[in-house]
């Protein structure tokens, strides 16, 4: 027997508010007359939503445009300042903070290094914390204004948990940390504040894809290139999820089997993808084979050493350790990316991350040649390989467009706070039918 369709009145307004916000958003400023076709709403609706959305606050007037013999027609934009956001960071290297308007335009950041304390939770929990009071003091944001945190993080990430999500970052040593649940707790903002906590290779996936070099590609695959490496993967438009992992991403590509019985990664295994192409394992190789580090250098400068090492200034003779350590790195980065192209048919590839950024022009057409040799032909065919656009934060404007997406998905309604278990009961089918029978 078929399903009964559930879609109430409730539901229809949303989905209405829903395609006005995300069409002015992306192609906006638009008038009124041009939101019909665009977003298959009647005028009638068109004109009911968008009355509602400027009443909320949320839409408001661009200009106007010249038509054809008539009246001049209003444009309309989303508002920048109806509300605002956080992007968290936890990378390798550090903690980014920013603060946005909805436009996704920077109002403040602040930056947290990661030394020798490395990824220890509570030390993490705090620069978040801390990193968050100081952007909201700096741009004068009213919590009641948030629409929401994201958070990129490495690892998987678990929001089956009544508390919210717990990420297992193996590979930095994080074992079920209950991460929302601690951020609640200790970053000082309103009980009801709506937390996104996600794997940071999907954030930078949605940035790409919403303004980077992923807009107008349907099926696509980013790369986040930095200590270690991650994918995002993007079919018919929609990041898609993982084996047992709603709302995930295939952000644990790195840890694919390159070499059996190969070199040892730091999540443990053998011949694991990152354990080559990685940038803390390239600059590993690169001292196995005679190269040097700077004194007391992190791994961005260890990269920088590196790549001048193979790319001197003009007159001085290439380091052939260097540029072979490089070559090889290129090699297996081109293997991972054919694996990608093999099993998911993308016709864009970028690649992102800090290493990615710092490499990716030394590297490309390397990677790209390498990448060919090892697809299949016909995927191969249609597919580009190139650099992110967004530059070294892109994973901080991703994590903000986590809720983002939320709050336009609800038709740029707040993300009500989930109860844990045994808190509440639903209201009964009856008053629900009724309450979507009265206007609101």
């Amino acid at each position: 027997m078929a399903e009964r369709n559930r879609r109430t009145v409730r539901d229809l307004r949303r989905g209405n508010r829903a395609a006005v916000l995300q069409r002015l958003y992306f192609d906006g400023p638009m008038s009124r007359q041009a939101l019909g076709p665009a977003t298959g709403l009647s005028s009638g609706s068109v004109s009911n939503v968008v009355a509602e959305l400027t009443a909320d606050g949320l839409l408001e007037e661009a200009g106007v445009v010249e038509s054809d013999g008539g009246r001049p027609r209003t444009l309309l934009r989303v508002a920048p300042a109806s509300g605002y956001l956080i992007g968290v960071d936890v990378g390798e290297t550090r903690v980014r903070v920013e603060a946005f308007d909805v436009a996704l335009e920077e109002l403040a950041r602040t930056e947290r290094l990661l030394t020798h304390e490395g990824y220890d939770v509570d030390l993490i929990v705090r620069h978040i914390r801390d990193g968050i009071a100081e952007v909201m003091a700096e741009a004068a944001i009213d919590p009641a204004g948030l629409i929401g945190v994201g958070v990129g993080v490495p690892g998987i990430v678990d929001r089956t948990a009544p508390r919210g999500a717990v990420v297992h970052g193996q590979t930095i040593g994080w074992d079920a940390v209950p991460m929302e649940p601690l951020l609640r707790d200790a970053v000082d903002l309103p009980e009801d504040t709506a937390w996104y906590i996600d794997n940071g290779a999907k954030a930078l996936g949605q940035a790409e894809m919403w303004f980077g070099g992923g807009r107008g590609a349907r099926d696509a695959a980013i790369v986040l290139f930095g200590s270690g490496v991650g994918a995002c993967i993007v079919t018919d438009g929609a990041i898609s999820s993982s084996p047992g992992r709603p709302g995930g991403s295939p952000g644990e590509w790195g840890h694919l089997t390159v070499s059996v019985r190969g070199r040892r990664c730091r999540c443990g295994a053998l011949g694991c993808l990152e354990a080559y192409a990685g940038s803390e394992a390239l600059l590993q190789r690169w001292q196995e084979a005679g190269g040097r580090l700077p004194e007391g250098a992190d791994e961005e400068t260890g990269v920088t050493a590196l790549l001048a090492a193979a790319q001197p200034a003009q007159g001085r003779a290439p380091d052939p350790v260097a540029v072979a350590v490089l070559d090889e790195t290129a090699e297996y980065l081109g293997a991972g990316i054919s694996d990608l192209i093999n099993l998911f048919g993308p016709e864009r590839v970028l690649i992102g991350g800090w290493a990615g950024l710092q490499l990716g022009p030394y590297m490309l057409p390397a990677v790209r040649t390498y990448a060919d040799g090892y697809s299949l032909r016909h995927p191969a065919a249609r597919v580009t390989i190139e650099l992110g656009r967004l530059g070294p934060d892109a994973v901080t404007v991703g994590a903000a467009t986590l809720p983002l997406a939320d709050f336009f998905a609800r038709g740029g309604r707040r993300a009500e706070p989930a109860r844990e278990q045994g808190q509440g009961e639903a209201a009964p089918d009856w008053q629900a039918v009724l309450e979507n029978r009265v206007p609101r």
